[in-house]
């Protein structure tokens, strides 16, 4: 016989609220992650305030919106709640501590628990106020890069790869992919060396986007170009152009490789501008307009620079992006129903879409979760390519790998 208890009479958490807020870069998936966290805390009874402009919505007197009950578009790429690189604790650029109007505005908008999409920044911050001032925080992974330590397992060949998962770089890796196949034609149609720069600071993960899309020789940051292995790499490119058929290829360098500079003698980054956030993160780019212009020099063949910028990072939220993001806020409702504050939820096992499920994901210190950098296993440094077990961790992404080429060659006319 079923004995039937008392009906809860209202939500777990009903009378409770939940504020989400966004920082730092955007991503094609964040809309994606406030709506399914949204839509899982309001079932849990939560009511749900969105806080604009990252950590400076909790600032003054506060930039803050009610989302519970109000529709919600989470396949528009970016964040409708805005963004910035507030910084709440003091820096370099700004030496204030603004702790005091986070705890205040925190407790005069009656703000239960925070949750936190953002990087290592924005969620090294909302760390430190749990730790230091008892803030219920979780927070929830979010960067192009690919380069937060997720913790996230990659079986291949028999062999257990730490690799990394971020909501955002799905879709960014998906865009990459696209440009560098269409910019192949452009390539391809003047006869030229076309270096194209992609967005990565520290880490070389999204220029993989640009391998699947057919380039033909990639720089990440992992891997310095100092002297010795400067003259290496012209000697590679100018058999790589030789050997090609149609006279020209693609080499995709991420925007944090570091370049010997012939005049300094020095091996660095190229920086686009001297200005620091407020993370001290200064803004890098350039690189590809260095190597283009000293390939041209030193090679004479003809090479031209392009950046693939903002475009990886703007756009609709992908479909590998939409069930991951819905994946992790799932175990948000774990952690919260636990009450296990100051964590983030990552994807354990890299699997592909159909898997993307709760059981596969589980959850990591947020105070610990640092960078990533590629594993050495991904990138074959004599042949400037990645291996296949980073192609196998993309597939799992973006599926089988599909070559587009103009495939006719026409008799060559003698003149009588």
């Amino acid at each position: 016989m079923i004995k039937h208890g008392t009906m809860r009479e209202f939500k777990i958490f009903e009378g409770k609220t939940l504020g989400i807020l966004s920082g730092g870069g955007d991503t094609p998936a964040i809309n994606s992650s406030i709506e399914s966290i949204r839509n899982r805390a309001q079932l849990l009874g939560y009511k749900v305030f969105g806080i604009r402009h990252g950590w400076r919505g909790l600032l003054g007197d506060g930039d803050v919106v009610d989302l519970t009950n109000q529709p919600y578009d989470g396949i528009y790429g970016g964040t409708a709640l805005r963004s910035s690189r507030t910084n709440p604790f003091p820096s370099k650029k700004n030496p204030e501590s603004r702790v005091p109007q986070i705890l205040k505005n925190i407790e005069r908008y009656k703000l239960d628990v925070l949750v936190t999409i953002g990087g290592d920044d924005t969620n090294g911050a909302a760390k430190r106020l749990y730790e230091t001032e008892g803030i219920p925080v979780i927070g929830f992974p979010k960067t192009i890069d690919n380069d937060l330590r997720t913790r996230t397992i990659h079986e291949y060949a028999n062999k257990k790869i730490e690799a990394v998962l971020c909501p955002g770089y799905p879709s960014a890796l998906k865009g990459v992919m696209e440009f560098t196949r269409r910019i192949k034609t452009t390539a391809e149609s003047h006869s030229r060396i076309l270096v194209l720069e992609i967005m990565g600071r520290d880490a070389g993960w999204l220029t993989g986007g640009a391998a699947y899309g057919q380039a033909d020789i990639i720089m990440v940051p992992e891997y310095p170009i100092d002297k010795s292995r400067k003259d290496f790499f012209f000697e590679f490119v100018k058999e790589a152009f030789m050997r090609s058929p149609k006279k020209s290829i693609i080499i995709a360098v991420s925007e944090g490789l570091r370049w010997y500079d012939d005049q300094t003698g020095k091996t660095d980054v190229v920086y686009a501008s001297t200005e620091v956030d407020e993370y001290g993160h200064p803004r890098l780019g350039g690189v590809s307009g260095v190597i283009a212009s000293e390939i041209s020099n030193k090679l004479g063949i003809e090479a031209r620079a392009q950046t693939v910028g903002y475009y990886a990072r703007s756009g609709e939220c992908r479909l590998y992006d939409r069930k991951l993001t819905a994946t992790l806020a799932d175990k948000v409702v774990d952690l919260l129903l636990r009450e296990d504050y100051g964590k983030m939820p990552v994807i354990s096992k890299m699997v592909s879409y159909p898997e993307l499920e709760e059981f596969n994901t589980g959850s990591i210190d947020m105070g610990n979760v640092g960078n990533k950098p590629l594993p050495e296993e991904y990138y074959d440094v004599d042949e400037f390519r990645f291996t296949d077990a980073y192609f196998d961790f993309m597939h799992h992404i973006l599926g089988d790998r599909t070559f587009i080429d103009f495939k006719y060659n026409f008799p060559v006319v003698i003149p009588e």
